[in-house]
Parts: C-alpha cells; sequence; structure tokens
C-alpha cells in the first residue's frame, strides 16, 4: 500500500445541496429531510443540508429552513448551508446550521455568468460573512470552482488557483474545497493544480471536488489522495452537475468513492448499505436509476 495515503478520509455529503440544486422537478421538503435523516444515519459527519439563496436563482433549495429546522439532528454530525452573502448567512444561523460555505472562482468569466460579478467582487461579498461568523464562532468553508478548467475559458492555470485560494485563506475560511466543475481533468491536471496550491497553505486545508463528465473523479481522487488531501466532496447516487456547465455530470458518488475507500483500507465510518439503501431512496423519489456504479452492481 502506498505510504503517502492518508489513514482516514473525512467525506463531504453534498448530495442533498450540490446534488439536488439542478433537478428540473420539485422535490418536497418531507424528501429532503429523509435523504439527509439516511445520510446522517448511514454515518456520514458532514452533510450539506441546504442553500440559502435566492430561490428565484435555485428553485429547488427553496424551504431549506424547513429542512434545517425538521431534521432528526445527531451531536457529532455537522449540517452544513451554502450561504451567498450576509442576508443568507443570517438564515442558515437562524435555523441551526453548524458550519456554513461560501462560493468563489479561479475563473473570472465563471464567476461573472455564476454569481454576475467579478472574481474581486466576490470576495468582498464574502467580507460580512467572515467577519459574522467569526463573531459567532462558526467555521465557514470555501468552493473554488473551475479549479481545472472553465466552461467559457477553457484550461485553468494553477497559479490562479493558488491565488483565489490564498486571498481566502487571509479571509479567514479554515478549508478549500477544490473543484473541477467542468469535469475534464486527469490525475496529471489534478497533480499540477495541488503542487500549485500547497506551496501557499498546508495540505489540510483542503479538499477535493470531482465531478465525473469524463470518468476520471475517482482517478483524480485517488492522486489527490496520494498528495496528502484526506477531505472528499461526493454526492450520494451521483447526483448534480452544474447549470452553468453545460453537459456537466454529477458529483462523485458517494457509493463509490466509499467502495474505493474500503478497498484502499482507509478509514471513513460510513456503512456501505445503509449508503446505498439512501441513494435508491431519492433516486426512486426523481424517478431514475442512480448514477452510482457501485449500487447499480449492487442491485444485480
Amino acid at each position: 500500500m502506498n505510504a503517502k495515503l492518508p489513514s482516514s478520509v473525512r467525506i463531504v455529503e453534498v448530495g442533498p445541496r450540490d446534488g439536488l440544486q439542478n433537478e428540473k422537478q420539485p422535490i418536497d421538503t418531507q424528501t429532503r429531510v429523509q435523504l439527509v435523516n439516511m445520510l446522517s444515519d448511514a454515518g456520514l459527519k458532514n452533510i450539506e443540508a441546504g442553500s440559502f439563496v435566492n430561490p428565484v436563482w435555485v428553485p429547488q433549495m427553496a424551504g431549506s429552513e424547513d429542512v434545517f429546522s425538521q431534521i432528526k439532528r445527531l451531536d457529532d454530525v455537522r449540517y452544513v448551508a451554502l450561504v451567498p452573502n450576509i442576508k443568507g448567512f443570517e438564515r442558515a444561523i437562524s435555523v441551526g446550521a453548524n458550519e456554513v460555505a461560501i462560493f468563489a472562482a479561479a475563473s473570472e468569466a465563471f464567476s461573472k455568468k455564476n454569481i454576475n460579478c467579478s472574481i474581486e467582487e466576490s470576495l468582498d461579498r464574502f467580507k460580512p460573512v467572515m467577519s459574522a461568523a467569526k463573531n459567532l464562532g462558526i467555521q465557514v468553508r470555501c468552493y473554488v470552482s473551475c479549479a481545472i478548467s472553465c466552461p467559457y475559458e477553457g484550461a485553468v492555470a494553477p497559479q490562479k488557483v493558488a491565488e483565489v485560494s490564498q486571498r481566502l485563506l487571509e479571509m479567514g475560511v479554515y478549508e478549500i474545497s477544490l473543484g473541477d466543475t467542468v469535469g475534464t481533468g486527469t490525475p496529471a491536471d489534478v497533480s499540477r493544480m495541488l503542487e500549485a496550491v500547497l506551496k501557499i497553505a498546508p495540505v489540510n486545508k483542503f479538499a477535493a471536488h470531482f465531478h465525473d463528465t469524463y470518468g476520471q473523479a475517482l482517478a483524480n481522487i485517488y492522486a489527490s489522495l496520494q498528495m496528502g488531501i484526506s477531505v472528499v466532496d461526493s454526492s450520494v447516487a451521483g447526483l448534480g452537475g452544474c447549470p452553468y456547465a453545460k453537459g456537466a455530470a454529477g458529483n462523485v458518488a458517494t457509493e463509490d468513492l466509499v467502495y474505493m475507500l474500503n478497498g484502499l483500507g482507509i478509514q471513513h465510518g460510513v456503512d456501505l448499505d445503509k449508503l446505498i439503501s439512501a441513494g435508491q431512496f431519492i433516486s426512486g423519489k426523481l424517478g431514475r436509476q442512480s448514477a452510482s456504479k457501485v449500487a447499480l452492481a449492487s442491485a444485480r
């Protein structure tokens, strides 16, 4: 076994937010609540349960207050909320979010398309959030989109990812989730990007967030593990995508990630059978089969 691999990995489950936010059909609150409860019962300790963005832009995340209010909370689980600004932060805190996530990009074009402002303006927008979170002792995580490539600009320079990451760390975020939003990256791309960011901060400040558009997500995660990354984002049943990245497939399926970690002897604390059940539950509600190869193989 490769000695560089971490002994344990913290999985950040993003399915209830990142996974469901782009679904075209309405998803009722009770379904979202049950999904979160099933995921926590499976042993996931970090669950992104909702988003407090304007429902005009992301209608599937309307009612996140109700989700946070109705979930069966476990003491050792962090229920995370995505927030776009101080108003979203205040809404999230009012219903007991344990942690918040903000979002930036390493691509100017993507930033303008996704959140209608430049990278610099997006960082300014988050300063009040950082200040309020610090006063309340709430940890803030940040997603950096387009860490490998951009649907509008093409390849993104690793140095640009490092520069944006450094600004965010200086603002006080505790962890940066590096996202291959379009899913075009290969292990070589990931290694080059990580080499750049690891020059500005230690490896425990970063997480991997890979989409599986080109079927490279697990290979990219393995490359990240070899470089010391020990936090990985994933989405039950491979839910998700990006509304601003045409054709982008969902996040890597949590089931597939867990299966790989099991094979590597890496601890993660998740019950694969219960996880597969959660994926089958939400896939059934959406009227389609799971995007997890492990779940499909297990059902045969």
